[in-house]
């Protein structure tokens, strides 16, 4: 399996040390702090033209890629690594939100969903994880709720109370619509093998790819630009070993490291300003857990990679 850093914002460069680690059968790290400022939020069709370009610049491996890729406003970048996916692909997205909104850019950190969906590769995506409140109101708040009505998407929470919608839509297998209301099948509420087996039947393919934003996490485990979900990462391991030992990993995306915004651009201030959480810079033992949640999972999905 190859490491592959995205180097956007320095929040993950100290990662090239893992280059020693003898599990890696190589290291790239991809500069593109050039284009950060552009990417950062959303992007428009010529900066993303070029990293796909810098990212085809390396001869494709057999082996599948895990790659790093800094603060969780870079998350739209998924939908590019997921063409390097030779065969179709069950999306498997673990995530404090859905990244589902219709209204936002095509290119945009809270849309990249809808746009992986169009993937001819990509069978299905199962997100994993939400507790935030994009799921009050969802319909309103532009939530592709058609994609999961029609099965291509499968979203679970972590913890959520019904949400509230304003039509019926047919029962989905993360759910029940009854009285208007989204009645969800939390995985906090089951346990460790109950989830499992539940996320294990909702892959439609072979191969699986991991796209993991550590925002899911509390934020006593993990700390990163964006509010903060309540899955623990015990049970997100278990559920990337659960998912190893049945389907091949076809490639993985880590993203939800903090770093500190940086904005020419005053719509992306005033977008960060409403939607991100006001906090004090982490101090260095919070930089450590991020850290160590990153060998955990990178670990994790490596020793998975290796199982099937």
């Amino acid at each position: 399996m190859h490491l592959e850093i995205l180097d956007l914002d320095g929040s993950v460069h100290s990662h090239a040390g893992e280059s020693t680690a003898t599990r890696w059968q190589s290291v790239r790290v991809l500069d593109l702090r050039d284009l950060a400022a552009k990417l950062r939020l959303w992007s428009g069709r010529k900066a993303i033209a070029e990293v796909r370009r810098r990212l085809h610049s390396a001869p494709a491996h057999p082996d599948p890629t895990v790659t790093l890729v800094g603060s969780g406003d870079f998350h739209h970048l998924t939908p590019l690594l997921l063409e390097r996916a030779r065969e179709p692909v069950t999306v498997i997205h673990f995530d404090n939100h859905p990244d589902w909104v219709r209204l936002a850019p095509r290119w945009h950190c809270g849309s990249w969903v809808n746009q992986a969906l169009r993937a001819k590769q990509v069978a299905r995506i199962v997100t994993i994880g939400p507790c935030s409140d994009d799921l009050v109101w969802p319909g309103l708040k532009g939530g592709n709720l058609p994609a999961l009505a029609s099965g291509r998407l499968r979203l679970f929470p972590w913890s959520h109370a019904p949400s509230r919608v304003l039509r019926r839509i047919r029962d989905g297998a993360s759910y029940r619509c009854a009285s208007r209301h989204l009645v969800w099948n939390n995985l906090a509420e089951m346990t460790p093998e109950l989830a499992a087996r539940t996320i294990l039947s909702q892959i439609a393919t072979d191969a699986i790819w991991l796209t993991i934003d550590k925002d899911v996490l509390p934020e006593d485990e993990a700390v990163s630009n964006w509010d903060q979900g309540q899955m623990p990462l015990r049970a997100l391991l278990g559920l990337i070993e659960a998912i190893g030992r049945r389907h091949s990993i076809a490639g993985a995306d880590i993203c939800g490291e903090y770093a500190a915004p940086q904005f020419s651009s005053a719509l992306k201030r005033w977008e960060v300003r409403r939607d991100q959480p006001r906090r004090a810079p982490p101090d260095a033992s919070a930089l450590a857990r991020n850290a160590e949640v990153n060998r955990q999972l990178l670990s994790t999905i490596e020793k998975a990679a290796r199982t099937c």
